[in-house]
């Protein structure tokens, strides 16, 4: 009876965890609704780290595939999109280290406000001011502020990216808001 329900509202519909246990039992359906829950999630955050598209492109895969032929180890009992990450992470750490190049700096200055007809002067102004505020942020702080305020990641989630300890996450995305409130202060209308 289970299994009608499943085979009816489709692997797409299946949460994380049920997904993480399916993908452990070479469920090569749940694999792909994983992958297509993630991939764009995990594609923009190494975008955003300043990584060139083909180099994106194949340190995605590289995690993926590494979910996929590592799946008889997986922890159920932990975020297999914090693991996602945490591969993805790490493999764009070592391409920089590789390639001795780390544009994530020059990336973000180079950014402009989204183009569109209402977009004004004051948005594009307080748009770089945060992409300033962020880039501003040491580094494994901004990736705690990425990866919580802008990919939703619990805190949990986080720090088994990172391979910190939750109460870390707390205290740097604390640093990073306070930082960015101070830099966003003349935005803010006094009451």
């Amino acid at each position: 009876m289970v299994w009608i329900f499943l085979a009816i509202t489709g692997d797409a519909d299946l949460d994380d965890p049920t997904l993480a246990h399916r993908i452990k039992q070479g469920d090569a359906g749940a694999f792909r609704a994983f992958f297509d829950r993630y991939h764009g999630l995990l594609y923009g955050y190494l975008r955003r780290r300043g990584l060139a598209v083909a180099a994106c492109e194949d340190l995605m895969q590289h995690a993926f595939l590494t979910i996929w032929e590592r799946r008889h180890e997986i922890d159920e009992d932990k975020s297999l999109r914090a693991l996602l990450f945490k591969i993805g992470y790490t493999r764009a750490l070592n391409h920089f280290r590789d390639t001795a190049k780390f544009t994530d700096a020059a990336v973000l200055r180079n950014r402009t406000a989204p183009a569109a007809p209402d977009c004004d002067a004051a948005y594009a102004l307080l748009h770089q001011s945060l992409l300033t505020a962020v880039e501003a942020l040491p580094e494994r702080r901004r990736a705690v502020f990425e990866l919580c305020f802008l990919h939703e990641f619990t805190y949990r989630e986080a720090a088994e990216t990172l391979g910190i300890s939750p109460k870390t996450v707390e205290h740097q995305m604390g640093h990073a808001l306070k930082a960015i409130r101070h830099a966003l202060r003349g935005f803010v209308q006094q009451p």
